[in-house]
């Protein structure tokens, strides 16, 4: 099955569809630039809501059968390279404030974990050193309970708010957000805009140590400085995927320009020219070889999303 052809702004581009809004709207947008692949076809339109009310109003008025897609800082992402059809919506600058109140911090959902960490440190809340160790936003980590170095969100969360697709305002407590393992059982179709999260009385200075120590660790272990998509599978439960990404003789593996990273086999990386298709081919052919040798199967933990080059469906 291949997808409806292109139309210009003239013929009826879906961007002529769009609700009125306060934000930024724009017809075929680049989104390999701000993947951390640097992979992958454009969004067919991009929505940058200009606040919560605007993000609202926006999907109250979309049509129904438009499908719509959320991003991040795509740090842990991996766009196809024919695209995204309808509509992406990424936060921005209206949804980056992080606020502490006590031992409570108010974050958005488009502000850096890292940044929100570095908010925590100065109000001199313990528990949140972690989300320094996490390359992306509270959103992302609220959709997959993004955690590291032994803690995850579910350990700091009080509530989270969010958008229905139908532009309903909700709101989520700790229990309702059902999290395990990498996952939320919020629905797939909410937009995550905010968390309220809560640590301990910490002193700045010893919180400060330990994200030097986050830091200096994702540096020696990682490839920081690659065009990597982060960790790419769930570690199994009892396993590490690395492991068994390395006993199934993964190391080093590549198809063209995407490669098997050599410092921590659990991570893809693009070594110049990788297309989207040759990225997901090289994780889909380590899985095969690591159920192959081990029998188990690992599961995706990067999203992957959008439509083949050849615009047929993945």
């Amino acid at each position: 099955m291949t997808a409806a052809p292109r139309m210009s702004p003239a013929d009826g581009h879906l961007i002529g569809r769009m609700p009125t809004v306060r934000g930024r709207l724009t017809a075929d947008a680049p989104l390999a630039p701000v993947t951390w692949f640097r992979v992958g076809g454009p969004a067919e339109v991009m929505f940058r809501p200009a606040d919560a009310d605007d993000l609202a109003g926006f999907l109250a008025a979309l049509p129904a059968e438009v499908p719509v897609t959320v991003i991040g800082v795509a740090s842990n992402l991996l766009v196809r390279d024919g695209g995204v059809p309808g509509v992406t919506i990424r936060l921005g600058r209206g949804f980056t404030d992080i606020l502490a109140d006590g031992m409570t911090l108010t974050a958005g959902a488009a502000a850096l974990d890292l940044n929100v960490a570095m908010v925590a440190r100065d109000a001199g809340i313990e528990g949140l050193e972690f989300l320094s160790g996490i390359p992306g936003t509270i959103g992302g980590a609220l959709r997959m309970n993004g955690g590291a170095y032994g803690r995850e969100l579910a350990d700091v969360l009080v509530s989270a708010t969010a958008v229905a697709r139908d532009g309903r305002r909700l709101e989520f407590s700790h229990a309702g957000m059902g999290f395990t393992y990498r996952h939320s059982a919020a629905p797939e179709d909410c937009i995550f805009t905010g968390a309220v999260l809560r640590g301990e009385p910490g002193n700045p200075l010893e919180i400060a140590r330990r994200m030097a120590e986050i830091s200096d660790k994702r540096a020696d272990s990682q490839p920081v400085r690659s065009r990597t998509g982060g960790s790419t599978f769930k570690n199994p439960e009892g396993y590490k995927a690395w492991e068994l990404i390395d006993k199934a003789g993964c190391r080093g593996l590549s198809i063209g320009d995407a490669q098997v990273s050599e410092k921590h086999c659990n991570f893809l990386i693009n070594n110049g020219t990788a297309t989207a298709a040759q990225l997901e081919a090289l994780g889909d052919e380590v899985r095969r070889r690591v159920f192959e040798t081990s029998g188990v199967t690992l599961e995706w933990e990067i999203k992957r999303i959008g439509i083949p080059a050849d615009g047929g469906h993945a």
